[in-house]
Formats: structure tokens, C-alpha cells, sequence
């Protein structure tokens, strides 16, 4: 079955005995967007579980961290990661980020199930999927992203993802998919000192985790992108300044669209069906199952190694201290919609 999701604002609702709810005087972020086809992953673990808090698509009707997940008094969707903090299994960075569950709030069927997520129209069996393709518009400011990174030339340091689609990771990846990549995460950039940052987007190599080329390919959209290292300037994007993503998977390719108030619309696509170069997967992502996901996945991870990923940021594990040290990412959202996926030169309704 497919579907179709479109704004709609909603009555607040009571949070009395919610778990982790610890602020009952301002509603929830479910009052103001529809989060009925998503569920959240927070930097915390208050049922001492030793992993981070989901809170599912049902309790996030109704459910607020004074922390980490809220409403602003402008009426935005916070999301804040602190450089410190439990993380997923698979990753040394924290988040405040949303899954998207094509499901909604049917346990039956499994989180990782063709009815909880999206495929290509070319992938063997896309019609038992919930959606072949689908769309998501974001319009978001980031806030702040960490200040102190102990390796700062590691190209995630000072960065926050906004967006992404995930793939799920199969038990057997003899198909040649199944390794659990990213086809897109977008990312804003910020030097400590610089006037602007940086908005870009990835695409990894669709390979192996053990593979040499399983590299990300890095798309400037304003500013330029993470292999830059000079202030943009006027070209880029300033913290609290706000800019809108879209992106568009249709029938096999994905159309992204950016567009900010001062520096226009940049429009860009890319096949999910076919290797973005000669290292790439051939096939791309033709035969992965895809979701979206959305929020503040703070790339500042607090590990130290160098290269790409481990900037060694500081980070204490206590929130207060960290706050002050300006140790963590916050993105604010004033909008949020996934809906099915249209032809790209079609008008959004």
C-alpha cells in the first residue's frame, strides 16, 4: 500500500505518565508535526538498558526530553546530541535523530520488514514494499555544532548530519547489498571562528565495511563541502539561518532539491541504480531496503583515531558541563513532511 502524508497541525496532548516526559508544561513535538510514520533514537538511557532510548511511534505522540527532543518557543522541533554519550551499536557518534516506520504504529510486522521501508522500482520484489520510493521535505536552522575537536583536521569534525537515508543491513550480503550504507546524508560544517558554514551532502560507495573504496563522495550545495577548509563567507550558511531540503527518490533516482532565502534553489540528482563511478557498487542501492531518517546526528564523536570520521572531540558525559562548553550539536526544525514520491519536474501539493 502506498502512502500519502501530508502537514497537518494537531491539538496538544497530555503527557502524564510518559517515560522520560520530564517537562509536562509545554506540549509535545507530535502537537505541532505529524510523527506518525516515524520513531526516535535520543542520547540517552534512562531505562538503563545500556542503549540509547527508542521511543516508539506510539509513546512519541505524546512524548518531550527537556533535553534532547522539544518544542521551541517558536514553535520548532529541537533535536540536541551532545559529543558524549551512549551511542547505537554500529557508531561512535550520538543522536537525536528520527527513523523513519513506514508501518506507523503496526508491531507486527518487523522493523526491518519490505513493509517497514522503501525500495527502488528496479530492486527484484519492490511492490512488497510499503513505498517504491518516497519524498522528504525538511525546512530546519542549525543551531550549533561542537566547538572543540582534538584532531580538527578529521573531515566530521565541527559537523552535524540533518538527513539521510539509511539501508538496512541483511544477515547475508552474497547479493552484493545489505551493507547497511547511506545513498545521502546531509550535512552543515562550521569552523570554530568561521562567519558561515558549510551545507553538503555524502553518497558512500555502496561496498563492504572491510572494502578500500567504500568512501563517501562529497556534493558541495552552499559553501562548498567537506574537503574545504576556508570560511565560505557570503556563500554559505550561517548558524540560525534557515534552508530546506528535499529529497526525492522516483522510481530509480534520487532528486535532491535545496533552497535557502539568499542564495537560491540548487537542484541535483543521482541513480540509485547504477555506480555513481568505476569503484561504486554497479547497481548502486538497486537492491537494498531504504528508510529516511532526520534530526541532529552529531558527527563529533569523542573518539580519537584521525581520518575521516574520529575528530577525538571533548565531551565529559555530563550534560550541563558539555552544554557550557559548547560540546554538541542542536538543529532546529520548522518542518517536516514525508509523502510519496512524484516526478521531479511535478509541483509538490
Amino acid at each position: 500500500m502506498r502512502f500519502l502524508l501530508m502537514t497537518a497541525a494537531v491539538a496538544a496532548i497530555g503527557l502524564g505518565g510518559v517515560a522520560y516526559a520530564d517537562d509536562h508544561s509545554t506540549p509535545p513535538p507530535a502537537s505541532a508535526f505529524d510523527l506518525s510514520y516515524w520513531k526516535i533514537t535520543l542520547p540517552d538511557d534512562q531505562n538503563s538498558d545500556n542503549k540509547p532510548d527508542e521511543i516508539s511511534v506510539a509513546k512519541l505522540k505524546s512524548y518531550q526530553h527537556p533535553d534532547f527532543f522539544y518544542l521551541d518557543d517558536q514553535g520548532r522541533m529541537v533535536f540536541t546530541a551532545p559529543n558524549k554519550a551512549i551511542t547505537t551499536a554500529n557508531s561512535s557518534n550520538t543522536r537525536s535523530e528520527l527513523r523513519q516506520m513506514l508501518r506507523g504504529s503496526n508491531t507486527k510486522i518487523g522493523t526491518h520488514d519490505p513493509g517497514n521501508n522503501f525500495a527502488v522500482e528496479a530492486r527484484k520484489g519492490s511492490d512488497k514494499f510499503a513505498s517504491v520510493g518516497g519524498r522528504l521535505d525538511a525546512t530546519l536552522r542549525v543551531d550549533h555544532v561542537a566547538l572543540n575537536a582534538g584532531e580538527p583536521t578529521a573531515k566530521a569534525a565541527y559537523s552535524v548530519v540533518v538527513g539521510q537515508i539509511h539501508a538496512v543491513k541483511y544477515k547475508s550480503t552474497k547479493s552484493g547489498f545489505g551493507y547497511g550504507n547511506e545513498p545521502i546524508k546531509i550535512y552543515y560544517k562550521k569552523y570554530p571562528g568561521h562567519e558561515s558554514g558549510r551545507v553538503f551532502w555524502n553518497y558512500e560507495r555502496n561496498l563492504a565495511k572491510d572494502d578500500p573504496d567504500r568512501n563517501d563522495l562529497s556534493v558541495p550545495v552552499f559553501g562548498g563541502n567537506w574537503n574545504d577548509t576556508e570560511d565560505p563567507g557570503d556563500a554559505g550558511i550561517k548558524l540560525g539561518e534557515e534552508f530546506s531540503y528535499t529529497i526525492n527518490v522516483h522510481r530509480n533516482t534520487m532528486y535532491v532539491t535545496f533552497q535557502n532565502e539568499r542564495l537560491g534553489t540548487v537542484t541535483q540528482s543521482r541513480s540509485l541504480v547504477r555506480g555513481a563511478d568505476e569503484k561504486d557498487n554497479p547497481y548502486a542501492y538497486g537492491g537494498d531496503s531504504l528508510y529516511f531518517k532526520a534530526g541532529a546526528y552529531n558527527q563529533c564523536s569523542t573518539k580519537s583515531g584521525g581520518g575521516n570520521w574520529y575528530a577525538a572531540c571533548a565531551g565529559t558525559g555530563d550534560w550541563d558541563i558539555d552544554k557550557a562548553n559548547g560540546d554538541y550539536a542542536q538543529v532546529s526544525f520548522s518542518r517536516l513532511v514525508l509523502s510519496d514520491s512524484n516526478p521531479p519536474q511535478q509541483a509538490s501539493k
